[in-house]
């Protein structure tokens, strides 16, 4: 087993979103005749996946590093497939894989959003193998077709919403099974539920209120410069992991507090709200509570219910912390300046001077930069395809599997062999053995 580069390569599938995309993918690979396993988490893992070859994990976070070593070895696992890598869960098989050399395809919503999902290799965002400098991705770039904005993919948010239900009820209903878990998410799902149901019912009085603001936004087109900040989730990754911030308010105030200081006199900032967010937090509350405080009430404008793209028509910059909004800016030729780790802060393409120089010294975008940025991103991290839709999803895993298949060409994989893990040797000849083993792997 040693060195071994011969056999069927073994898919490992951990967990996804709400999707029935990662069970599609595994259907597609095994008739393909590749071997595909499953390890579930929860219940909703579990009615989500409908093929043969599943384990179901029962233990909690620590014991599970122990877990997977022992079906790496013995599935002959090749790859992992994953959705998002910050989940604790993820976070160790991504290490596990790293020790053994094993592929790992990290699965996210799209980088260049909405016709596209990311497949990157190893990491995504913050955790992105991708360098930030513009002049390897201007010779990468060189080697490639011109940009092609792909199949237009709808989303149905619907189709999103009734199977994001079904996922964590059949978690709950589960719960009993898998007594040991504990979710990766920041809210508890059912609260989010009811925020939903909330902010439904009140759409009716929202709408003249966001009409008022578009209102002022177009009052402020050629007589004022504005910028924009929109709001990221309480529960993105973007934030938790990848930013220096605990929470969003923070990041609001500081960059409120930094408008305030050192923004023209004459300057709007426009605060945009996330699309999905559930309403829990009233941010509309905290965003003119603080603008009164800081004597900006007149200057600043909170929009709901509103597409980015309007909003960007003549915007004087973007500020961000790692949105795809940021993705959206840049095609446009707005400034950007980004306050967490972005896969696009790099000179040529984000205002690398600080938040506080930025509303006085804004610059555009390199063209030539993005343009190969993009075409870069998209070759190696993105597939055309989509999450919520019969046809989105199709495209997608057609993509995937081709993505992976050229990965495999291009990075061969030695089988999983047993290796003692967490083990703490009680004397020299058995610390001896365990490093020779591992002095093997690497090889």
């Amino acid at each position: 087993m040693d060195g071994d580069r011969t056999g069927t390569p073994c898919y490992l599938i951990l967990q996804g979103m709400p999707t029935p995309f990662l069970a599609k993918l595994g259907a597609a690979l095994a008739a393909q005749g590749y071997t595909v396993k499953k390890i579930n988490f929860t219940g909703g893992d579990r009615v989500f996946w409908r093929l043969p070859g599943a384990a179901d994990y029962r233990g909690d976070l620590k014991a599970w590093p122990k877990f997977l070593e022992t079906r790496l070895v013995e599935w002959r696992v090749s790859d992992i497939v994953l959705f998002g890598d910050c989940r604790p869960l993820h976070r160790a098989a991504v290490a596990a894989a790293a020790r053994r050399g094993i592929r790992v395809h990290v699965i996210e919503e799209g980088y260049l959003r909405p016709n596209w999902i990311t497949v990157a290799k190893d990491g995504v965002n913050g955790n992105s193998v991708l360098p930030l400098d513009p002049d390897w991705f201007l010779a990468e770039a060189a080697k490639l077709p011109p940009w092609h904005p792909g199949a237009q993919v709808t989303s149905q948010f619907r189709r999103r919403a009734v199977w994001d239900v079904s996922y964590h009820v059949s978690s709950l209903v589960l719960r009993w099974y898998y007594p040991r878990y504990r979710t990766h998410l920041v809210l508890n799902p059912f609260r989010e539920y009811a925020g939903w149901v909330k902010r439904t019912l009140r759409k009716p009085l929202i709408r003249p209120r966001t009409r008022r603001a578009i209102e002022t936004l177009n009052s402020w087109r050629g007589k004022r410069p504005f910028f924009l900040f929109p709001l990221q989730l309480e529960s993105d990754s973007q934030l938790v992991f990848h930013s220096t911030y605990d929470a969003l308010l923070p990041a609001l105030e500081y960059v409120l507090a930094s408008f305030a200081r050192h923004a023209p006199a004459e300057a709007g900032l426009v605060i945009k709200e996330h699309p999905l967010d559930p309403g829990l937090t009233d941010w509309h509350a905290n965003v003119t509570r603080a603008a009164a405080r800081l004597g900006i009430a007149d200057r600043v404008l909170y929009i709901r219910g509103c597409g980015v793209e309007p909003i960007l028509d003549g915007c004087a910059g973007v500020v961000t912390l790692n949105s795809t909004t940021g993705f959206l800016a840049l095609s446009a030729a707005v400034p950007v300046v980004a306050l967490a780790k972005a896969i696009y802060n790099m000179p040529g393409l984000t205002f690398q001077d600080g938040l506080d120089r930025f509303w006085a010294e804004a610059t555009r975008p390199d063209p030539a930069v993005f343009d190969a940025f993009r075409r870069v991103v998209a070759h190696r991290t993105q597939v055309n395809g989509g999450f919520f839709s019969t046809a989105g999803l199709a495209l997608a895993v057609e993509g995937t599997i081709a993505r992976l298949i050229e990965r495999a060409a291009r990075q061969p994989v030695i089988w999983a062999m047993p290796v003692p893990v967490e083990r703490d040797p009680a004397n020299h000849a058995e610390r001896h053995e365990a490093e020779a083993v591992r002095a093997r792997i690497s090889l």
